[in-house]
């Protein structure tokens, strides 16, 4: 199965230094792309090898995931303007 990746790399790569910025200097952002980036390897193995795992359970990890690049990206955005 072709699966689509979504790391904040390629999510966000016009932001790939405040990335990098944030993760050394906020704990609560370093927090969040950790969790963010191992929902996304979990997500994208289990799609990729097409196992047996209930459709509400990667639905449920894929709203966690969009709900911490929502924050992230708020982070984000605060970082680029000085904030």
């Amino acid at each position: 199965m072709q699966v689509e990746h979504h790391d904040l790399h390629h999510e966000f790569p016009e932001y790939l230094d405040s990335i990098q910025a944030l993760k050394a200097s906020s704990e609560q952002f370093g927090h969040m792309y950790e969790e963010y980036e191992s929902l996304t390897r979990e997500v994208e193995r289990l799609e990729e090898e097409d196992l047996p795992v209930h459709d509400f359970t990667i639905e449920t990890m894929k709203k966690h995931r969009v709900l911490l690049k929502d924050q992230m990206y708020r982070m984000l955005l605060a970082h680029q303007h000085g904030s």
